[in-house]
């Protein structure tokens, strides 16, 4: 598998489009691995989505290029774009802002545990039935979506228009319950406090355009390279 460069330059000779000059481009989380979805790209969406570093499709149905998430909010930051040995599939690793399909799921795809989720009652507590390992990424991306679209009323929007002082107030401020709970032996307030911590880091996060991701890898790399 060959990557692509992230730029406006296509060289038409590498890829091979079909016969109504399409390309399949499968979509990818590049956090969790997770395929979310499956669409067509011309020439021009592609060149779009290389330059804008945004996902941009060709719709077969209604003929038309197609924005993923400018309505919605549910853009796909894309990381990483390859295509396959046969230069006839292109795969790009994003970070979505929100789910993929239009019904409101993560992904298109439906698999065996979306097929056990009513058999297994833990699984749908969370978002839209996610499993509960999924929800941090859930949760960066509602607070990615916030930043963006600045919602009338969301507390999430209040701290982004109160800034980096105030958000970093809050963290000190759910650090220190955390410590309190955790001297009182107080488990159900430690649990309590370490959800509003968390909340408050992926905010503080975003406003400083790091990445859930790379905290993961950072700790992957001191996990590897533990003696």
């Amino acid at each position: 598998m060959s990557q692509l460069v992230l730029d406006a330059q296509i060289d038409d000779s590498i890829l091979r489009f079909d016969e109504h000059g399409l390309i399949p481009a499968i979509i990818q989380d590049v956090q969790t691995g997770q395929v979310l979805m499956l669409a067509y790209m011309n020439r021009e969406s592609l060149k779009i989505s290389l330059s804008t570093g945004e996902t941009c499709f060709y719709s077969r149905s209604r003929k038309k290029l197609w924005h993923k998430g400018a309505k919605s909010g549910n853009t796909q930051s894309i990381r990483s774009a390859f295509y396959d040995c046969d230069e006839d599939t292109l795969l790009f690793q994003v970070v979505p802002a929100g789910p993929a399909c239009h019904t409101g799921e993560v992904s298109c795809f439906i698999g065996k545990e979306d097929l056990e989720r009513e058999q297994t009652p833990w699984l749908t507590t969370g978002d839209r039935g996610q499993r509960p390992t999924d929800i941090l990424q859930l949760l960066e991306q509602r607070v990615a979506q916030r930043a963006k679209t600045m919602p009338e009323g969301s507390y999430t929007t209040y701290l982004f228009t109160k800034g980096i002082d105030k958000i970093l107030k809050k963290v000190g401020e759910e650090t220190a319950e955390v410590i309190i709970g955790a001297k009182n032996r107080d488990a159900s307030e430690v649990q309590y406090e370490v959800a509003d911590l968390i909340y408050h880091l992926l905010v503080m996060l975003r406003e400083q355009e790091i990445s859930l991701d790379a905290i993961l890898h950072e700790l992957q790399r001191r996990y590897f390279e533990e003696r």
